[in-house]
C-alpha cells in the first residue's frame, strides 16, 4: 500500500486508478488530507470549514468499490467547494461574518454532481467576501497566504481553492469566476483554473439563490481548480450539463492542427513578457500553426451590458476565425506582495486579462508557465471559442506535457 506521503501531489488520473484496483483506499487518501490540512491551515488559511464526516464518505466510497460499484474516476477523491455553494447541513458563509453560522438545508446543483460522482467532499474553501475581490484578503475569515510566500497574495476571489490545490490540501475544488476569480489565484498560486462556456456548469445554489444584477447574471461562470489539464477535463465531464459529456477524450488527441493566436495586443511587464514569449516558443515547437490575433478586450467595462448576447454571437466569427485559441498571459505584471495590493485590496490583482472570457462566454484557462525572479508562478491563459473546451484543454495538456512546470510544488 501507498503511504500518505507519496499521494500529496498525485493528480486525480493517477489516484483514482489506485482507488479502483484497490492499492490505495478513499480513506487513506482522506486521512492524508485531513493530516495535511491539520498541519498547513493554520498558516495559509485555505479553508473556512473542514468536514468532519468526510473519513464517513470515504469508507462509503471503499465499500461501494470493494462490491465492484465504482462510479467514475472522481469516486474517493477528496475535493473541496468554494464556500459560495451550499452545502446541506455544512455553514456556508460567501466569506461574509454575517453569515458565519449560515447553514443551508438543500446542496447546490455542482454540489449534488460531485456527490453522484462519489467525490469525497472534504472541506469549503476561503474566499474574498462575497466573491468581489481579487487578492484573497478580504474573507471575513481571514487573508489567505499564497503557499509559495505568505508575503504575497494568493488571488480572488477563489483565493483558498488554489491555495488548497497548490499545497497538496486537496486534489480539486469547484469554483466561480465573474472576472477571472478561478484563473487569477491559479495564476498566483501556480496551478490550472478552468472556467467553460457560459452556462456549462450550474451556478444554482450560490448562498441560496439569492437575486443577483445583471452584471453577475451575465458574467458569472463555474469555475474548476486542479493540478493539471487532464483533472480539469474528469472534473468538468463530472459537472457539466447536459450531463454525459466526455471532455477527456479530447486530451489524448492535443490536435495539432490547432491554430493558435498570440495575442497581439497585450503589453506585460518584462518578467512576464519574457515567460510568454518563452511559452509561444513552446507552441511554435510542438508543431501549432501560430500567428497573431487581436484578443477582444472590453467588455461591461467600456460600456452596459446591452448588446452581450449579439456580441457573445458574433464572437466566434469575429476573433476566431483565422484562429482556434488564443494564448496571452494570465497576469499582466507578476504577483503583487501583500503590502502592494492592501493599498487596493478590492482590485489588487488586475482582472484586465481576464474579465474579457466571461463577457463573451468562452472557455478558458490559465496554466502554470514560469516563476518569477522571486519565485511566484506566472500563468499562461489559452481561450476558446464558444463551445470549444476540449481544444482549450488539450492546448493546456499539450504545452503541461513539455514543460513539466506544473509538476512543482511549493511544499514539500
Amino acid at each position: 500500500m501507498a503511504t500518505e506521503e507519496d499521494m500529496y501531489y498525485d493528480s486525480i488520473d493517477q489516484v483514482s486508478r489506485r482507488i479502483r484496483d484497490q492499492d490505495v483506499s478513499s480513506v487513506e487518501l482522506v486521512h492524508a488530507c485531513l493530516r495535511r490540512i491539520e498541519a498547513l491551515n493554520p498558516q495559509l488559511n485555505a479553508f473556512i470549514t473542514v468536514l468532519g464526516n468526510a473519513t464517513d464518505q470515504a469508507r462509503v466510497a471503499d465499500e461501494e468499490i470493494r462490491a465492484g460499484k465504482w462510479r467514475g474516476p472522481l469516486h474517493g477523491i477528496p475535493v473541496a467547494v468554494k464556500d459560495f455553494y451550499d452545502t446541506a447541513g455544512v455553514r456556508t458563509t460567501g466569506g461574509l461574518e454575517q453569515f458565519k453560522d449560515r447553514v443551508p438545508a438543500i446542496d447546490a446543483r455542482v454540489v449534488r454532481r460531485l456527490k453522484q460522482a462519489g467525490a469525497i467532499i472534504i472541506g469549503k474553501t476561503n474566499m474574498d467576501a462575497l466573491g468581489m475581490a481579487t487578492t484573497g484578503l478580504t474573507s471575513a475569515f481571514g487573508p489567505v497566504r499564497n503557499p509559495w510566500n505568505g508575503d504575497y497574495v494568493s488571488g480572488g476571489s477563489s483565493a483558498g481553492s488554489a491555495c488548497a490545490v497548490a499545497a497538496g490540501l486537496c486534489y480539486a475544488t469547484v469554483d466561480t469566476d465573474a472576472i477571472g476569480s478561478v484563473r487569477l489565484p491559479a495564476s498566483c498560486c501556480g496551478v490550472v483554473g478552468f472556467k467553460g462556456s457560459y452556462g456549462l456548469i450550474s451556478v444554482r445554489g450560490i448562498l441560496g439563490d439569492e437575486p443577483v444584477d445583471d452584471f453577475i447574471r451575465w458574467m458569472g461562470h463555474a469555475g474548476i481548480t486542479t493540478r493539471n489539464a487532464l483533472d480539469a477535463a474528469l472534473m468538468l465531464s463530472a459537472l457539466a450539463d447536459p450531463e454525459g459529456q466526455d471532455f477527456v477524450s479530447a486530451i489524448g488527441g492535443a490536435n495539432r492542427n490547432v491554430r493558435v493566436g498570440v495575442g497581439s495586443n497585450v503589453a506585460p511587464h518584462a518578467e512576464v513578457r519574457q515567460a510568454f514569449d518563452g511559452a509561444v516558443a513552446v507552441l511554435v515547437d510542438a508543431g501549432y500553426e501560430v500567428r497573431e490575433a487581436a484578443v477582444p478586450f472590453g467588455g461591461p467595462s467600456q460600456g452596459s451590458l446591452v448588446n452581450i448576447e449579439g456580441d457573445r454571437v458574433s464572437v466566434g466569427a469575429d476573433t476566431f476565425a483565422q484562429v482556434d485559441v488564443i494564448v496571452l498571459p494570465t497576469l499582466d505584471r507578476t504577483v503583487p506582495t501583500v503590502e502592494e495590493a492592501s493599498k487596493n485590496a478590492e482590485q489588487g490583482v488586475s482582472a484586465e486579462g481576464t474579465a474579457f472570457a466571461n463577457y463573451y462566454g468562452l472557455p478558458a484557462v490559465s496554466v502554470p508557465c514560469e516563476f518569477d525572479g522571486h519565485g511566484l508562478p506566472i500563468g499562461l491563459q489559452i481561450v476558446g471559442r464558444p463551445g470549444e473546451e476540449g481544444t482549450v484543454l488539450a492546448v493546456a495538456h499539450r504545452y503541461e506535457q513539455i514543460t513539466g512546470v506544473g509538476r512543482t510544488h511549493p511544499i514539500a
